[in-house]
């Protein structure tokens, strides 16, 4: 197996989510314990959003390119960011990454893709509804990614931020958010949901809302990185 690097905080609460995601990959029935070997490097989650805000672009890469060369040190073989967020720079920062990375905008573009979906809505922070990532990535491959209109992506970014990234999980606001998802498949017609925050699939915890499939970038960023672990 290769050795895993998890480049992880942002946030904490998902970076958790991966690690006992690829444990329990690994589970066997047999008992052997054959886990592979990760490493995290977490990452000051209010240094990276600042940044962000200030678009300090050519800092940030330089930030997470310095985490990878880090990880690369310690033993890693390959790495991916436990986070939507940071693929706003992925190509500039697999570019220079001394070590292959696992992105998970082309990890969910290949599951939407193998499903027949044509038409998934986007919930992310704002830099990710209001980025272009996940549209040239989608688009290549046919499939037309959507975003809530302007003030539902305040609301969704605010919620974010001020709850769910900080492990609050309040039954109001997963309301408030199905209430979001409901109105893009009326008035856009998604046929799906890319829940492009790892952090949404701790509050949106069913694999259905408003009759259609949540895409748990989460989750499938798990498998791939697993399947590439595996060699597979």
């Amino acid at each position: 197996m290769k050795r895993i690097g998890l480049i992880g905080g942002m946030g904490p609460e998902a970076t958790l989510e991966y690690y006992s995601g690829i444990i329990d990959a690994f589970k066997s029935e047999k008992g052997d314990l054959n886990y592979p070997e990760i490493i995290i490097y977490s990452v000051n989650l209010s240094e990276f959003i600042e940044l962000m805000k200030a678009r300090a672009y050519d800092e940030i890469v330089d930030l997470m390119l310095g985490k990878i060369i880090a990880l690369k040190m310690a033993g890693a073989d390959f790495a991916a960011f436990t986070a939507n967020t940071p693929h706003l720079l992925f190509d500039r920062i697999n570019e220079r990454s001394p070590l292959p990375l696992i992105s998970i905008v082309e990890a969910t573009c290949h599951v939407t893709k193998s499903r027949g979906l044509k038409m998934p809505g986007l919930f992310g922070t704002g830099f990710t509804m209001n980025g272009t990532f996940f549209q040239d990535v989608f688009g290549k491959r046919g499939i037309n990614v959507v975003v809530p209109d302007e003030e539902d992506r305040k609301i969704i970014n605010e919620k974010l931020f001020s709850e769910i990234e900080l492990g609050i999980f309040k039954d109001e606001t997963r309301e408030l958010l199905v209430t979001k998802i409901q109105k893009m498949v009326l008035k856009q017609q998604i046929d799906s949901l890319i829940l492009g925050c790892t952090e949404f699939p701790l509050i949106l915890t069913e694999k259905e809302y408003a009759g259609i499939p949540m895409l748990n970038t989460t989750r499938i960023h798990v498998d791939a990185i697993v399947s590439y672990c595996s060699g597979d």
